[in-house]
């Protein structure tokens, strides 16, 4: 299943589409677009536009790559054929949510070239603090997972992408803004505090979970 979700989003136009809309919008805010996230602008060698920009990205993207991931089974009637193999609901499930978050990955790859040119930019050479990048990098990658997860959650509910989609968007809006800003500011301080990275795995198998009960229950019916 892992195999099959990472290949369908290679050999359609979603992953090009959403790994280029973020890069895109990462790059205009980061060197284009004047204001506050402009590195340029400020005059300081940091990226910290980029962690403060993604999880607001992230609550559209995310979502809409978990949209699909049981809507078009359901309607087309594959999910019942998906469902007579010998594969249990846990693993298929787990490899559609693995599928996405290693799409997201990717996606998060070519920001390093971000560092890389603010640190070649830097007085002098190389003045950069490495271990605030890695520290903050390891938060949006936990972020991501905890919203890929929340949109999976969502997208078991209806066979309809577009509820699908705004439900996951609201719900990763509402759950950042109540609960998961303040853990993800502290990570992007650079920061490795177990409780933050244990309250995103948490939130995010807890949200697997569910999905995995929703989904077997409404097939059931």
């Amino acid at each position: 299943m892992f195999r099959k979700e990472l290949s369908y989003y290679f050999s359609t136009p979603i992953a090009y589409i959403v790994i280029g809309l973020y890069q895109l919008a990462i790059s205009l805010f980061l060197w284009v677009i004047p204001g506050q996230w402009n590195i340029i602008d400020s005059g300081y060698a940091q990226v910290d536009g980029l962690f403060q920009l993604s999880p607001w990205l992230f609550m559209l993207l995310c979502p809409a790559l978990t949209m699909r991931l049981f809507s078009e089974e359901r309607q087309s009637g594959i999910w019942d054929l998906i469902r007579t193999k010998p594969v249990s609901l846990t693993r298929i499930v787990l490899g559609k949510y693995f599928a996405a978050w290693i799409l997201v990955l990717i996606g998060l790859l070519p920001c390093f070239v971000h560092y890389f040119v603010v640190a070649y930019m830097a007085e002098p050479m190389g003045n950069l603090d490495s271990g605030a990048f890695l520290g903050s990098f390891i938060g949006l990658i936990l972020l991501s997972g905890t919203f890929l997860a929340i949109g999976l959650f969502c997208a078991t509910f209806s066979k309809s992408q577009i509820v699908c989609f705004i439900s996951g968007a609201l719900t990763c809006f509402v759950l950042y803004w109540v609960l998961f800003q303040d853990h993800y500011s502290s990570l992007s301080r650079g920061v490795l505090d177990l409780r933050d990275v244990t309250f995103f795995i948490t939130i995010s198998t807890l949200a697997i979970f569910a999905s995995i009960l929703t989904i077997d229950h409404l097939t059931k019916k």
